[in-house]
């Protein structure tokens, strides 16, 4: 391959690749590696991300008791302890409480993530600075959710300095990198991070080599010229994403039909039907992306009955053409994927919660049940034409591309599975479409110089079913081989990322 500033000029064999050769040209020597399309990661929360390195890092904690001996370790009296990522769907204890919290870190400001990200535990201080008593959502033992968790998190980014927030703006970049991933999808939003992250953070991918930042803006309208307004005050490329219907199936905010089998209640509507229409209307009228976060099958109701709304009115391909997208869509049952296909509205994919907290067994099962088995259908929405992009949503699951393609080719439910092909496809080229970018997300002469090198075994093509899975070293096959991804297979390690020519990542240096 031949590249030339920012662009693939030429592609072909070895023996001719001498010929396009000029003196000064940098020749790297792959030596059986693969080369591929950089990863599209279509839903992620970089800043947050970022401060795992600096913060209190929860993902490995195991019990309850070991969360309150960090905090005794880490807490300075006054000063704001922020942690991020615990489970306690993994623990065989109790939940620490407020009054824990306070013990183990007096006088200390202290908010602790759940590990989805929309709930978290804060001390009495923290809840004292953010005036979090009497908010919804509020709860004496200090496991807040809804307006109060989003108030603890106001209270958090008003605690960081511009520095912290820029190293860990930087430092998640750097990991994308990499992993291989040459663009982003950034959820921003008012609670989701500090006030201008989203501005830093695009200023920097243009300032320094690090991978693209397309962002995404969960700001609600009702007009056609305040979508306009906003998309170009902040160069997003849709209103949303993190626009949030519901909450998430691990805090018991996502929004059901049915109660929570393992607790009563049926989660949290935070959005109604009207509320979605509107945006959507004005997005479409505007021919402005809108993005929501949904999660739960009474929340993916809301969304479907808003479509139906703004279609009746617009028109089915006035609503199509607008490429509308939902984040997660964990519940969709067929009635939903059926619409989804009908109004040309996209999906960002999680395949990394599946490959956590699905299957028999999981955090999901204990949840929901039986309504396990339904949960993330990828063959459901491939087989119907909706359009797929994956992601990471990052920190909840970490920066791990062929992780999430393995995840969707070799679910927990076999029916849910799809090829290989189609998830390495999902994860490149699907993020850019859904982005409506116009990069063409492969690699071929005149197209943007956006790729990874990688270290990795054999090549094939492989489906979910092994018995359909072969060899493929033949050009002539006409499916090009990927790595092996089956459970035992090492993953491939990413040698090299290029974003437009430049270099982000480089393991040959």
């Amino acid at each position: 391959m031949l590249v030339e500033g920012s662009t693939v000029a030429w592609i072909g064999p070895d023996e001719a690749a001498l010929s396009w050769t000029r003196e000064g040209d940098e020749v790297v020597e792959l030596e059986g590696r693969l080369i591929t399309p950089a990863f599209v990661d279509a839903h992620t929360h970089l800043t947050e991300t970022g401060l795992r390195s600096t913060g209190l890092d929860l993902r490995d904690v195991r019990s309850g008791p070991e969360l309150l001996g960090l905090l005794r370790s880490r807490h300075r009296r006054g000063e704001l302890l922020a942690g991020f990522g615990w489970d306690e769907s993994r623990w065989d204890t109790a939940v620490p409480t407020r009054e824990e919290l306070d013990r183990a870190a007096p006088g200390t400001p202290v908010v602790l993530s759940r590990i989805d990200g929309h709930s978290a535990l804060v001390s009495s201080e923290l809840a004292d600075r953010a005036g979090l008593r009497g908010l919804a959502g509020w709860d004496e033992n200090g496991w807040v959710r809804t307006q109060a968790h989003h108030a603890a998190l106001d209270a958090r980014w008003a605690a960081l300095s511009p520095a912290a927030a820029q190293d860990a703006r930087r430092a998640a970049l750097r990991a994308a990198a990499q992993a291989g991933i040459g663009t982003v999808h950034e959820m921003s939003g008012r609670w989701l991070a500090p006030a201008g992250d989203l501005a830093a953070l695009q200023q920097l991918a243009r300032d320094e080599p690090l991978p693209q930042v397309l962002g995404y803006l969960a700001e609600r309208v009702t007009t056609p010229e305040q979508a306009c307004e906003l998309v170009t005050q902040h160069d997003v490329a849709g209103l949303g994403g993190d626009l949030t219907v519901d909450g998430a199936i691990g805090s018991r905010t996502a929004a059901l039909r049915a109660d929570y089998s393992d607790a009563s209640g049926r989660g949290s509507l935070h959005l109604d039907a009207t509320q979605v229409a509107d945006h959507l209307h004005a997005c479409t009228r505007a021919g402005v992306q809108a993005a929501f976060h949904a999660i739960g099958d009474a929340a993916l109701d809301v969304v479907v009955e808003a479509l139906e709304r703004v279609a009746k009115d617009l028109g089915v391909p006035a609503v199509a053409s607008a490429g509308h997208r939902v984040e997660h869509a964990v519940m969709a049952d067929g009635a939903i994927v059926e619409a989804f296909a009908r109004f040309g509205t996209a999906v960002s994919v999680q395949p990394g919660f599946d490959a956590t907290w699905g299957g028999p067994g999981g955090l999901y099962a204990s949840r929901l049940g039986d309504r396990v088995r339904g949960t993330h259908p990828f063959a459901a929405m491939a087989a119907a034409g909706v359009p797929l992009a994956f992601g990471s949503d990052t920190p909840v699951t970490p920066f791990d591309p062929w992780g999430a393609v393995r995840a969707a080719a070799f679910p927990p439910f076999e029916e849910h599975a799809i090829s290989v092909r189609a998830a390495f496809l999902a994860h490149t080229r699907g993020g850019h479409r859904l982005a409506g970018q116009g990069h063409p997300g492969v690699l071929r002469p005149g197209a943007p110089a956006t790729y990874a090198v990688w270290e990795a075994g054999d090549l094939i093509v492989q489906a979910p079913d092994r018995r359909l899975s072969g060899w493929s070293t033949d050009a002539r096959s006409g499916t090009p081989g990927l790595p092996d991804l089956s459970a035992d297979a090492p993953a491939p390690l990413c040698a090299r990322t290029v974003v437009n020519g430049n270099v982000v990542h480089d393991a040959f240096a």
